[in-house]
């Protein structure tokens, strides 16, 4: 009775997320609207809303994906949980290893939660570029316009700051493989929060997050934009996303952290600052919140976009050097398939 009881309370949690995460102008993504994706053949599949009466059954068929650590100090167990922003449906839910450590957590952290309403305000209102911006130069302008078009993307995808754009369409271009930013897994664990009567915390502001993706220097944003666009004109942006939500749910940590090699992203000097802004330079913030979360007497389960967690200045290793005892945690159905050096 307790064991349906509980799943109960997951599916309630869960069955919340699934409306506002097929239907909110997502960030950094843009779900498509079904009246402009029902227009033309061309457009890939609308996402596909969970059901609620079979999300318990679901989750006792759910397989374990992702990369999960153990992270121990002052006599308490915290996780630390890559996730990916896009995914197939078929990996919304957690498998039976994830989902007892949200159990076993006091609170879940999330980059930003995106189910709080007043951080979906803030992000809604910071998206938009601030009166007075000049457009992009027109040619630009007519490129950029085109991949929405070509991504059916819905036309308040428009309104956003032409980087958000950019980064949004990226996020969207494996949809045709059905890996869908509406399938996101940091939208499912914060609705899996509240089916569990969690808190959930954010790790980072709204402002911190925009202000890494665009800039105020218009120059600056025509270069992000038109590097962008080179990505999605060919089969780059499609094929790198394809490769790193497909390295996530195998838990490929050793090919996450050779990101910079194969995603053919990083060719210039000016690409590799941008990834160093995106992602490396915000490990330090993020693990010290973290850090803060556990010594402040809480368990906490945080999960954070899987490209934060590897390498030497990946999460897992910033904690093992505060002190933290830190283990990969290895799934028990797939054994060694995923395994990489812990952290140390």
């Amino acid at each position: 009775m307790m064991l349906r009881a509980l799943r109960r309370r997951i599916a309630a949690g869960l069955w919340s997320l699934a409306v506002p995460a097929l239907t909110l102008a997502q960030a950094p993504s843009a779900a498509p609207a079904p009246a402009a994706a029902a227009q033309r053949a061309d457009c890939p599949p609308l996402p596909q809303p969970l059901d609620p009466a079979a999300i318990p059954q679901a989750l006792r068929a759910a397989r374990d994906h992702g990369l999960l650590w153990r992270v121990e100090q002052g006599g308490r167990t915290s996780w630390l949980y890559g996730t990916v922003h896009a995914a197939k449906r078929d990996w919304m839910l957690p498998g039976p290893t994830v989902l007892a450590a949200v159990r076993a957590s006091d609170r879940v952290a999330l980059e930003l939660d995106l189910l709080d309403p007043a951080v979906a305000r803030a992000l809604q209102a910071a998206m938009r570029a601030p009166a007075g911006t000049p457009p992009l130069p027109p040619a630009l302008a007519r490129r950029l316009a085109a991949q929405r078009d070509a991504a059916c993307a819905d036309p308040s995808l428009a309104e956003l700051r032409p980087e958000l754009q950019v980064a949004s369409l990226a996020v969207m271009a494996a949809r045709r493989d059905g890996i869908d930013p509406a399938y996101g897994i940091d939208l499912v664990l914060s609705g899996l929060a509240r089916g569990l009567g969690k808190p959930v915390v954010s790790l980072e502001s709204v402002e911190l997050q925009v202000g890494v993706l665009a800039s105020n220097d218009p120059q600056e944003t025509a270069a992000a934009v038109a590097t962008g666009l080179e990505q999605l004109e060919g089969p780059a942006a499609r094929d790198t996303l394809t490769t790193l939500a497909t390295a996530w749910a195998d838990g490929r940590a050793q090919l996450l952290e050779s990101y910079g090699q194969w995603c053919d992203c990083m060719r210039t000097p000016e690409e590799k600052k941008a990834f160093e802004q995106l992602v490396v330079d915000r490990n330090p913030g993020l693990a010290r919140s973290i850090a803060a979360e556990h010594r402040a007497g809480q368990s906490v389960f945080a999960a954070v976009g899987a490209l934060h967690m590897v390498g030497p200045r990946g999460l897992p290793a910033l904690l093992a050097r505060e002190g933290f005892r830190v283990e990969r945690v290895q799934w028990p159905a797939q054994g060694a398939a995923a395994a990489d050096t812990p952290a140390r």
